[in-house]
């Protein structure tokens, strides 16, 4: 490949990671809106436990059956036969795809509303009384939403495949602005238990505007779209095939996050609803960046045929070049969230029923969680890397792996670590975010080595990661700096001040550095 063909693809990837980054950006910016304004009205309540809790049940059907799983089983089947110019091929496996998801998820919604209080009494087995009978309530009015976003997951693999990146993650605006406006129109009328309840089915019309806003586009990339339960085409065979284990992956993550759940529910009032506050925040990045950078280049990836030898390089190219492009950004909101968490957290959520005390409740259980903030982030584009080479196998050994690993550190760290340090029993939930942090890790390097095998040397060097490390350790002295300087002010306005001396010395470091990162940045912007 020429020198001026690499750098045009490689712009088009960088291109379309922006793409991604910014509607993934407007999304995340209306979640955070979203959750201060929950924060205001449910403070760490138990009605804000129980909401939290709801939300993880139906949550699992979007995320089993959701974007990562089609992504790792659908798109690359779908961007191959679109590479190919088999658009007439490839309109069909996107019907009957749609047409088995569709009659899955209807299934399952069912079935969970119908199981509903057993699958309490697995997820949350420390709630009681009203608390629970209020979570059994949310839940069976959550799971039709959550069948509804897996058909959102369908139309992002459509409009991935075709390129079309921004679309697909903005859509999420749509859901956040329906509970945003939910909240801001009730919030003042009703108590915390109604409201929640109310705040719910604001949550299912919010999935159907999620869905309505990408469906044109959708229906003008695919054109005719026939649905069909006919599963015997070779090309929707292999989206089952590579959907098994992808399934599968997902489902020992997801029970990862459930542990984390239950276990939470049996450390005091607030632990839940601290856990899912402290998650907001630590998958902006991973969604920002790692996602972002992962999501263009998977289609992109599975476009690429030609013998293992042929395919070998340009894989190799691309992943480090993406890691490279990951570590750039994730990293600083590694030593952001362990130096100036505070500020953070008290910007988002400060302010009603959030006081101080659930500031520095959040930042602790969020610098748990920034432990394996770089090793999840990075660990998106190996797995993307193993699905485009139609790996799905790998990925889940190495998923089961963390998930054992979660649970059996999570369990020391929630119940014994916090007595052994001579901390209250709440600052369990801070232990939980910290073991799974140290699984990613292990999960990182299984992923590492077992491409390296396949496609050669790979991974992040260690002088540019000494580099990024540098900068953002000397961005990170000066927003202590400022903050002690300001003195006393609003959330908003120390957040203001703080974060931008963090983002200008990182920056100005960087660009000093001379790192090709910031002025790739700088192209992509003016161009």
């Amino acid at each position: 490949m020429s020198s001026a063909s690499t750098k045009a693809d490689r712009f088009a990837s960088q291109r379309s990671a922006a793409l991604v980054g910014t509607g993934i950006l407007f999304s995340r910016l209306t979640g955070l809106v979203r959750e201060r304004i929950f924060a205001h009205f449910f403070g760490n309540s138990d009605a804000a436990d129980a909401f939290k809790a709801a939300f993880r049940i139906p949550n699992l059907l979007q995320n089993l059956f959701g974007e990562g799983v089609l992504s790792a089983s659908f798109i690359p089947v779908y961007a191959a036969l679109l590479a190919q110019d088999r658009d007439e091929e490839a309109n069909r496996t996107a019907g009957a795809v749609l047409a088995l998801l569709a009659l899955c998820a209807a299934t399952l919604v069912l079935l969970g509303v119908l199981a509903t209080p057993y699958l309490i009494e697995v997820i949350a087995p420390g709630f009681h009384g009203a608390k629970r009978q209020l979570t059994i309530r949310l839940v069976r009015i959550l799971f039709p939403g959550a069948g509804l976003l897996v058909l959102s997951a369908w139309c992002l693999g459509i409009l991935n495949s075709h390129r079309r990146f921004f679309l697909s993650y903005v859509a999420p605006v749509a859901w956040n602005g329906a509970m945003i406006a939910t909240l801001l129109g009730f919030g003042r009328h009703y108590a915390q238990y109604p409201l929640a309840a109310i705040l719910a089915l604001g949550s299912v019309a919010g999935s159907l505007l999620q869905v309505g806003v990408q469906w044109p586009a959708v229906r003008k990339l695919v054109g005719r779209l026939r649905l069909s339960l006919d599963h015997r085409s070779a090309h929707v065979r292999t989206v089952i095939k590579n959907f098994v284990p992808v399934f599968f992956s997902r489902g020992v993550v997801q029970i990862s996050g459930y542990m984390d759940a239950l276990l939470a529910s049996l450390l005091p009032t607030g632990a839940v609803a601290t856990l899912a506050y402290a998650q907001t925040l630590y998958m902006l990045p991973i969604s920002l960046f790692g996602m972002s950078v992962s999501a263009a280049e998977l289609p992109a990836m599975s476009g690429t045929v030609g013998a293992m030898a042929e395919v070998a390089p340009n894989l190799q190219r691309r992943l480090n070049a993406g890691l490279r492009q990951i570590t750039f950004f994730v990293l600083p909101s590694v030593v952001a969230f362990f130096a100036v968490g505070d500020v953070v957290v008290a910007a988002v959520y400060q302010g009603g029923a959030f006081h101080r005390q659930d500031v520095l409740y959040v930042w602790g259980t969020l610098a748990g969680a920034a432990v394996g903030l770089l090793a999840s982030a990075l660990g998106r584009l190996y797995s993307s890397t193993y699905y485009a080479l139609r790996d799905t196998r790998n990925p889940l050994r190495y998923a089961a792996v963390r998930v054992a690993l979660t649970i059996a550190l999570g369990i020391v760290a929630a119940f014994w670590l916090p007595g052994w340090l001579g901390l209250a029993p709440r600052w369990g939930v801070a232990g939980l975010t910290l073991s799974a942090g140290l699984a990613a890790w292990i999960e990182f390097t299984l992923l590492l080595r077992g491409l390296r095998s396949r496609i050669g040397s790979t991974g992040v060097p260690l002088g540019f990661l000494l580099q990024v490390t540098g900068a953002a350790l000397a961005a990170a002295l000066a927003a202590r700096g400022t903050l002690r300087a300001i003195g006393p002010h609003g959330p908003w306005t120390v957040a203001l001040l703080v974060l931008g001396a963090y983002g200008a010395v990182y920056f100005a470091a960087a660009w000093a550095l001379r790192l090709p990162e910031l002025h790739a940045l700088g192209r992509l912007a003016r161009r």
